[in-house]
């Protein structure tokens, strides 16, 4: 077996984990990294990919068990519960509708990394204003159970904007969710549980759509990544949750438009050969 590859496994899905739920787009990483690592053949990547987003997907799921059980077991009568539910379902149609509409133009014009580098510096200035917005201003929606279907929609909507890579599917949905006026820990964690039927979604879809790619060659490989990212997935759910407690996103803000401005200047000056 290829030790190098899968070494290369390992850190892509160490950067899967750890940037899935963090607000600096996992997409633009996975991107980025699989480029300078000259990661497996692109459709092989593809593939791949499933596997460590299952990963991820996984650790939210093993992070919030308890909620989750209580969630589908109270489902059957009005309360928290319930709407928790229904807001999930709200949220994820409209990104599960325009990402079967429009994936195959996003991915052949946008998953490459002068727009992804873009979307990065945009994405931190955003926060930036978001953050700006959220000074001396308190909460309407303070948990989780308390979200509207309207505001599950909104933030639905919000979440539409990470189909372009580098805009960060977290960062869309929980900068999306305190301009709405929910609590900085309710819109991340509702980012979480909105992250479950979305990446698990996109993950049968693309399964089925690249299924001919499967070999049992590969399996190594795919296995390194999938515990990696679960792993460093579950890592970051705590870590974040105990983040926003008491920190606000600027740090990621900065962190991404400097990040970005990296990406342009050595894809410019040609220190690094970007497939662009």
């Amino acid at each position: 077996m290829d030790i190098v590859l899968l070494f290369k496994s390992l850190i892509m899905g160490m950067v899967e984990g750890i940037t899935e739920f963090l607000p600096i787009s996992s997409t633009g990483h996975l991107i980025l990294t699989g480029d300078l690592l000259n990661f497996m053949s692109k459709e092989k990547r593809d593939v791949y990919e499933i596997f460590i987003q299952l990963g991820a997907m996984l650790a939210v799921v093993w992070e919030y068990r308890a909620k989750i059980s209580k969630t589908l077991c109270g489902a059957g009568k009005p309360g928290g519960e319930r709407n928790l539910l229904l807001a999930v379902v709200v949220a994820f149609i409209p990104a599960a509708v325009l990402g079967l509409l429009f994936s195959k133009v996003i991915k052949a014009h946008l998953f490459q990394p002068v727009p992804v580098a873009m979307a990065f510096i945009v994405g931190g200035l955003i926060i930036l204003w978001a953050e700006k917005r959220q000074v001396n201003k308190v909460p309407v929606v303070e948990t989780v159970d308390d979200l509207s279907l309207k505001d599950a929609l909104k933030v639905g909507l919000c979440q539409c904007l990470a189909l372009i890579p580098g805009t960060s599917r977290s960062g869309a949905t929980i900068i999306g969710g305190m301009f709405l006026g929910i609590s900085r820990r309710a819109a991340t964690e509702f980012s979480f549980f909105l992250g479950i039927p979305t990446l698990g979604a996109a993950s049968i879809y693309s399964l089925l759509k690249h299924r001919h790619e499967l070999d049992i060659g590969d399996s190594g490989v795919f296995a390194v990544g999938f515990i990696a990212s679960f792993v460093f997935a579950f890592i970051a759910i705590r870590a974040l949750i105990k983040f926003v407690s008491t920190h606000t996103f600027v740090g990621f803000a900065y962190y991404r438009i400097a990040f970005g401005l990296i990406v342009l200047a050595t894809a410019y000056s040609g220190l690094v050969s970007w497939t662009v």
